[in-house]
């Protein structure tokens, strides 16, 4: 799970010319924009009127992820990109609007494993059946529906004509959000695993992902975790992965390629590969403690090294009293080069091989 901000889409659903939507979205996000600030969330507007969506005109199943429209695409980069989602809708004769069905039905993947929390307004119920109705239909296209809700009698929330709900539906609203953000996190590793990035990783429910700035956090982690065995094995606390800093970790995620193998959100393990004119440097080859023995560490490195195509070799370092892990290479192929070093390491190479 990253420590990225989240990107929660409040989507206005109501299209009807004059309708009370656009103030109450207006409202929401404006009610919200502190405390989204506090729990480093980045709130995004989107009011489908303004997508210009017309009655579902796509051949394939939105399962297929087959767009033949532009319209369809740029609402697909919209609802990929984001974590979650505000539903701010009217009831209309017991039900949601058409136009949120129809941009619901659009697409299939993009909203799968998000949060979504609903704003309703209305008369009598005050949009409530509106949010049942939408309930059935987003629970089909596996998004998580909030037990929070946000329900405004227009009445209520009238004053000489303008909409100005009192401090119970801002307390609620703020609840909302509350809950969205939690469920948003803890939905994180069921939404990577279904990312294009993601490739099915060696232990049961593993996969592995691109590393980048925003798992930095986890990965300075799992650093101090490894290489402090790295440390007493070695007697030295000159290990440059015990001291960096966050920002440290987030330069070099940044400049590297780096593999994370995560399961359940944990990161279980990573390695980072870069390379300098015909070699490929490998390094950070880490494995949770818990889990070494199983063979992790030999399938990171393997796939390390499929990055080495048009190299002519590959390097990689690691403590000269680290027996275990010199083991692992030499046993891969690599030699330990003859030139020493005076900082307690050894370099290590192996030829590529040919593509």
């Amino acid at each position: 799970m990253t420590t990225k901000c989240l990107r929660i889409l409040v989507l206005t659903c109501s299209t009807r010319p004059g309708a009370l939507g656009p103030a109450v979205g207006g409202w929401l996000t404006d009610t919200l924009a502190p405390v989204a600030k506090e729990l480093d969330v980045d709130l995004v507007p989107v009011a489908i009127g303004d997508l210009d969506l017309p009655f579902l005109d796509e051949e394939e199943h939105p399962s297929t992820g087959v767009y033949r429209h532009e319209h369809t695409r740029r609402w697909s980069r919209i609802v990929a990109e984001a974590d979650g989602f505000v539903f701010v809708t009217p009831e209309y004769n017991y039900g949601m609007p058409a136009t949120l069905k129809n941009a619901l039905d659009y697409l299939g993947p993009e909203w799968a494993w998000k949060p979504a929390g609903f704003v309703s307004y209305g008369h009598t119920s005050a949009g409530t059946r509106a949010v049942q109705h939408a309930k059935q239909v987003v629970t089909t296209l596996r998004l998580v529906p909030l037990g929070t809700t946000v329900a405004i009698r227009i009445a209520d929330a009238m004053r000489d004509d303008r909409f100005a709900p009192g401090p119970r539906h801002a307390e609620a609203a703020e609840g909302l959000l509350g809950e969205l953000v939690r469920v948003a996190h803890a939905l994180t590793p069921m939404r990577e695993r279904g990312h294009a990035d993601a490739v099915t990783g060696p232990l049961p429910g593993s996969y592995v992902r691109p590393l980048g700035p925003d798992d930095a956090a986890e990965v300075t982690v799992l650093q101090r975790c490894c290489w402090l065995e790295e440390a007493l094995i070695n007697d030295t606390l000159d290990i440059p992965a015990l001291h960096e800093t966050l920002d440290d970790v987030r330069a070099w995620l940044a400049e590297w390629d780096v593999t994370g193998l995560w399961r359940d959100g944990r990161l279980l393990g990573m390695v980072r590969t870069r390379r300098d004119g015909d070699d490929l440097h490998i390094g950070r080859l880490a494995v949770v403690p818990d889990l070494r023995g199983l063979g992790v560490g030999r399938w990171l490195l393997g796939r390390a090294e499929s990055a080495a195509e048009g190299c002519r070799r590959v390097l990689l370092t690691t403590g000269v009293a680290s027996h275990r892990n010199l083991a692992l290479y030499q046993r891969q192929g690599y030699v330990v080069l003859p030139d020493p070093r005076d900082d307690g390491a050894v370099d290590l190479v192996k030829a590529a091989v040919p593509a």
